[in-house]
């Protein structure tokens, strides 16, 4: 049986990953470049790096392309342009990359670590509205929030 784990352990076998400090450096040193975000709308409402574009994980392939309702202009023109892809911990990020990649995307990368390395970085993030997210309020949004329902059941030995 495949594991969550393991399609993102096979999607990194063909994506390159950037850590946060190497974003830092490609925000400064190219500003075509795309970030994108892609993580659920709240998710990205709530905190985001400034700049970011959101396309939702469920809906990527649709936007990367002409003719459907998902379709968003600036990403399906920017297959030429360097992507960063971002998600929470980079393990969906890793997924999308993988994606558009085989969709014909030429500088795509993910990154390592996704928005909690960002965070553990000290780098910015503002909200929906604009406004700069305290960083005590960024590192309470990125504790894990893993409820007893949702772990493994425990193997008898």
């Amino acid at each position: 049986m495949l594991r969550y784990s393991d399609m993102i352990d096979d999607a990194l076998s063909r994506v390159r990953e950037i850590m946060p400090w190497d974003l830092v450096e490609r925000i400064k040193g190219n500003p075509s470049l795309l970030l994108l975000d892609i993580r659920e709308p709240g998710e990205y409402d709530a905190m985001r790096i400034p700049g970011s574009m959101n396309v939702p994980r469920g809906v990527l392939e649709a936007a990367c392309e002409w003719d459907f309702e998902e379709t968003v202009p600036e990403l399906v023109k920017a297959r030429g342009r360097e992507v960063v892809v971002v998600c929470r911990s980079g393990r969906r990020s890793a997924l999308a990359a993988d994606t558009m990649q085989r969709l014909g995307y030429a500088n795509v990368v993910s990154l390592k670590t996704g928005l909690r390395g960002w965070n553990d970085f000290d780098e910015p993030f503002e909200n929906a509205t604009g406004a700069p997210v305290e960083p005590e309020d960024a590192d309470a949004f990125f504790l894990p929030e893993v409820r007893p329902e949702q772990r493994a059941p425990a193997m008898n030995a």
